[in-house]
Order: structure tokens, then C-alpha cells, then sequence
């Protein structure tokens, strides 16, 4: 395998580019001790690196096995730029590593008193005590520090009051780098595949979760009545294309087994479900609020702005909710285990509720496949400020054939927010080609957020 760690270490730029253009490449997987990357980049202080990973969604709260994030390590090695570039990107100040420690500890311990301030200025609290006791200005050498951090802190109106170290590491709040063999393996062996639950039944396939060499993971059995030669060719062929592990928005396919009569599709196992479930099924018992909900919309705007960048087709994939799955951080990603491949049922809509009037009513070849989806976008936004089923008091079949033939279409209710109303009824314009692109609108959604 390309080392991309030694690269990242080493502040090879051009070589990490070349790397991230592959969209099979996962900027989000660990080395053996779980750095990303990212820590790499940021440990190392190669600001251009870091700069181009968080361009590209890397993830700037991941954690390695010692529960360090990339400020950490910025901040234990003085690299002031670069916590500067993590802090502009929502990294976590308060984030404890697995010894209690903040950034602030270690930025106080090896004397970098101006990244200790700037910390302190955007909101690190000074009172957080690790698992020995100790407080970040306890670790400040020079007291003259440990007193301008005191005076930063009270002049913002910290409680100074000393937060004892409390062990959260069984809540499953971190979000550990990726194991790196997700994203090496390709072909699966059927007798590697440890099937635990069957977790879903529907008109694709039936949807396990198991175990494979100690991942959890979900596996699709499609549901095709005679896998042919050419079936099973045509499977080899497409699967790698939903290989895609470049970006934070997209679930990839980790890999395929193909063992006629089975045809298998493997992903990572994400406890909380689809949109879906959690919108209409109280899965965790999460709590989407409005802001929450444009939080899912731009991560799906995101997801979809980078599909439709690629200039290969992907097999056809129809965008709603129940394909769109919540990681445990409430990042949302795009299921590519849920497209669909050139053989199974061609002409089948089994979820036309989100479906564009054209998009029923033409040929494949015939649409275009990119207003289509910011149709069916809009669909997803009326669903997430309305927490509704669209069109729930009717069957499938009856809903395609009112939207395609009678002009069927959802509601703007009072409620929902009049800038809000406003995309809907933009990225549903009946005429396809007036719809917005979701490069235009991921800016209009940010906006919504501030």
C-alpha cells in the first residue's frame, strides 16, 4: 500500500494530492496506532497538508488510540498556524485525551505561551483538571503565564471552579480514526463473513449486521432470482465504483462477495440507522432540532456536490432518506450500499415520494440525473424541518403515478421557516433545468447556520 502516513510525516504535498484524487483512498483511516493523516500532518507542522486535508472533509476531532486529536498534537508541538487552521474548523478545545489532558495542557507544559493564550481566547477552559489532578495553568512553568491565562479566563467569564477528571470513554463519544483495512480489502471471502442479525428485509435485499476480521459490518444479500455469468460480471464491474472512501459524507462499500447463488455488498455497521430512523423511528433518541436538521442537509449537500464532481457514473442511486445513514458523531453519509446495480429491477421505484415528476416519467438516458436529485433534495428538506413522512397516507404505487400524472406535490406548511420555503420551492422548480446545482446551494445552507 501506498504509505500515505509516511508522507503526510515527511510534508510530501504533491505526493498527498495525487493520493487524494483517488476517491478509493480514505483520508480517515488510522496507521497501527490510529493516527490519521491528519495528526500526522499536524504533528509534524507540514501546514499546507493540513490546509489540503480539511479542505477535502478530514476529520478534525478524529482520535488516535491514545484519545489525542490533531489539536493535540499542533499544540504540544507548537505548531500555531496549524491550531489555528484546526480551530477554524470546530475542533474541540475541551476534547480530554485517555490522561485528562486538553490542547491547553500540553501547550502550558512545553512553554508555548501564545498558542496557551489563543486557546484560552477562543473558549479552552482553564479549570479542566486531568487524571492526576492537575489544571492546565498547574503545568505552566513560568508563572507569569499561568497568570495571563488566569486573566484571559476571567475576563470571558469562565467558571473557575476546578472540573474534575470523569472517565467518558464507555459513552462512545470519540470518534477513533478508521481501521485501515476497511479500505484495503475489495474482493470478500463468503466464509470470512460472520452473519449475526438480520436487521432489514426489502425489495433490494436482506440486510445483516455481522463481524469480518473484527470489524462490525452490514451485509446486503441482493435479492436476484439466477445470478448468470453475466449477472456476476457485471457485479465485479460496477461494485468498485461505490468504493468511494474520499470523502466524509459518503458511507463507501468496503467490498463484495461474490459467490453465486449469493451476491454480497459490505459496508461499516453505523448503530444509529438511516435518516430515516432517526426522523421517524427515534432511533438514539436523538433530538433534531433545526439546527441539527440543516446540519444533515449540508453534510448531504456536501455528499452529493462530490458525486456528481466524479466524472464516472456511479450505478443509479436514488437519494431520500432511508439511503442516507447517521454516523454515532450525527455526521450524515450517503449509503452507497444502497445504489443500485445495472441488473436488479430496471424500471422499479420502490420510494417514489421522493422521485422528480421527470425522473418517473423518463427514460434513464433521458433524465438528468443531477436536477433529478436536487428534486428529491428538496423532498429530503421539507422532511427534515417537517419531521414527516412525505405523502404517508398513501401506497408507493398510488404516489408515483399522482406526481407523475396529476401534479401531485408536497405541502409548505406554516411552520417551516421562510428561508427554508424558499429552497424547497428553488430546488423544486418544474423546470429541471432551472434547479440549482448543490455547489450553489451548500454556501445558502451555511448562511442558514449562522
Amino acid at each position: 500500500m501506498e504509505d500515505i502516513f509516511q508522507w503526510c510525516k515527511e510534508g510530501n504535498a504533491l505526493q498527498v494530492r495525487v493520493w487524494l484524487d483517488e476517491p478509493e483512498h480514505d483520508m480517515n483511516q488510522g496507521d497501527d496506532h490510529g493516527f490519521s493523516p491528519l495528526h500526522w500532518a499536524a504533528m509534524k507542522g507540514h501546514n499546507k497538508i493540513v490546509e489540503m486535508l480539511l479542505l477535502r472533509g478530514a476529520r478534525v476531532n478524529a482520535t488516535n488510540r491514545g484519545d489525542d486529536t490533531p489539536l493535540h498534537l499542533a499544540a504540544a508541538h507548537g505548531h500555531r498556524e496549524i491550531v489555528h487552521m484546526l480551530l477554524r474548523q470546530r475542533a474541540d478545545l475541551n476534547f480530554t485525551n485517555e490522561h485528562g489532558n486538553t490542547p491547553l495542557h500540553y501547550a502550558c507544559f512545553w512553554g508555548y505561551n501564545e498558542i496557551a493564550e489563543d486557546l484560552v481566547h477562543h473558549g479552552t477552559k482553564v479549570a479542566i483538571a486531568n487524571k492526576y489532578g492537575e489544571t492546565a495553568l498547574d503545568k505552566c512553568a513560568k508563572g507569569t503565564l499561568a497568570k495571563s491565562l488566569h486573566d484571559i479566563a476571567v475576563e470571558s467569564g469562565q467558571d473557575l471552579k476546578k472540573i474534575t477528571f470523569k472517565d467518558q470513554s464507555w459513552l462512545g463519544m470519540k470518534t477513533r480514526s478508521r481501521d485501515a483495512t476497511l479500505s484495503r480489502h475489495k474482493g470478500i471471502n463468503f466464509k470470512e463473513l460472520e452473519l449475526k442479525r438480520k436487521i432489514a428485509d426489502t425489495h433490494s435485499g436482506v440486510t445483516y449486521v455481522g463481524r469480518w476480521q473484527n470489524n462490525d459490518i452490514v451485509a446486503k444479500i441482493l435479492k436476484i432470482r439466477d445470478v448468470t455469468p453475466r449477472i456476476s460480471r457485471d457485479f465485479n464491474e460496477e461494485f468498485p465504483k461505490l468504493r468511494i472512501f474520499s470523502h466524509p459524507n459518503i458511507l463507501p462499500v468496503i467490498g463484495c462477495c461474490n459467490s453465486p447463488p449469493n451476491l454480497i455488498v459490505i459496508s461499516q455497521y453505523l448503530p444509529l440507522g438511516s435518516l430515516y430512523n432517526v426522523l421517524h423511528e427515534g432511533s438514539g433518541g436523538i433530538v433534531v432540532d433545526t439546527a441539527q436538521a440543516l446540519r444533515f442537509a449540508i453534510d448531504v449537500a456536501k455528499g452529493m456536490a462530490f458525486l456528481h464532481s466524479l466524472e464516472r457514473t456511479i450505478p443509479e442511486y436514488f437519494l431520500n432518506s432511508r439511503h442516507v445513514i447517521i454516523e454515532e458523531d450525527l455526521t450524515a453519509r450517503i449509503n452507497m450500499a444502497d445504489a443500485k446495480f445495472s441488473f436488479q429491477e430496471k424500471g422499479r421505484i420502490y420510494y417514489p415520494a421522493w422521485m422528480s415528476p421527470e425522473g418517473l416519467q423518463k427514460k434513464i438516458a433521458d433524465r438528468n440525473w443531477e436536477a433529478s436529485d436536487m428534486w428529491s433534495f428538496a423532498i429530503l428538506l421539507w422532511e427534515l424541518a417537517t419531521r414527516e413522512v412525505p405523502f404517508a397516507d398513501q401506497s408507493p404505487m398510488e404516489v408515483g403515478m399522482r406526481i407523475a400524472l396529476e401534479g401531485l406535490r408536497i405541502s409548505i406548511k406554516p411552520g417551516i421557516p421562510a428561508h427554508l420555503t424558499k429552497l424547497i420551492r428553488i430546488c423544486m422548480n418544474e423546470d429541471p433545468g432551472r434547479r440549482p446545482t448543490f455547489d450553489q446551494i451548500i454556501p445558502i445552507l451555511d448562511r442558514m447556520t449562522h
